[in-house]
């Protein structure tokens, strides 16, 4: 079966990535994360390698807890957020070790990483975990920006020959927006729900209206003579 390559963290990424070093103080990070427009930024060492990250759920305590005591069981709770109120540093503040990606790794791998972590963005890293990049959810959801025209003919090109290749010719494949339709009729009607399954894996396709039926499909050529 032909396979469509899937796009890769590196296809989508922002590269280079903004970042901040451990002694970065905490108003400098504020100040880069408004002016890039991030609610993340990795933390990198001499080497620029990636050794934790600064969110904005990182920096809130500290306004949190301005002005006033917390109370007893914020103490026994929240440690972690009351030792980053007292933070002056991204290396005090930072969450560790960061949540990452190789440049290689697929767009499903990283959506997945973000949705069991609860984060935005992730750094992107070499084999020595320098950092080359960041992706962000929205980068992710570039795909979606694919044309119906491109997502028809990979279809055509991964499916409907793979599942159907002598009667091809009988299956009708529209995109409208992402929706992928399918119809026509099919020589195994268990292959529907196949064909179903593949389409609805393919990048960029938002979703699928099989409307094939068990009919057998008629034969390519000249019709016989009488």
């Amino acid at each position: 079966m032909p396979v469509a390559v899937p796009h890769i963290v590196s296809d989508v990424m922002t590269a280079p990535a903004v970042a901040v070093v451990r002694d970065a103080h905490f108003k400098e990070i504020v100040q880069v994360m408004d002016e890039r427009h991030v609610s993340a930024v990795p933390v990198v060492s001499g080497e620029g390698k990636v050794v934790g990250a600064v969110s904005e759920a990182d920096l809130l305590p500290k306004e949190e807890f301005r002005n006033r005591e917390p109370t007893r069981f914020e103490r026994i709770r929240r440690r972690s957020d009351l030792t980053k109120a007292e933070g002056m540093t991204a290396g005090e503040v930072m969450s560790t070790p960061a949540v990452t990606v190789r440049p290689d790794d697929t767009l499903a791998q990283a959506a997945r990483l973000m949705a069991v972590h609860h984060v935005k963005r992730l750094p992107v890293v070499d084999d020595a975990d320098r950092l080359c990049g960041v992706v962000s959810r929205g980068d992710l959801l570039k795909v979606f920006l694919r044309s119906d025209e491109d997502i028809e003919e990979e279809v055509r090109r991964t499916v409907v020959s793979y599942l159907f290749p002598l009667h091809a010719h009988a299956i009708h494949v529209s995109v409208r927006g992402g929706i992928v339709t399918l119809r026509g009729p099919v020589h195994d009607t268990s292959l529907i729900w196949v064909a179903e399954r593949l389409v609805r894996g393919l990048e960029g396709v938002v979703g699928v209206e099989p409307l094939l039926s068990g009919e057998e499909p008629s034969p390519v050529g000249p019709c016989p003579a009488e």
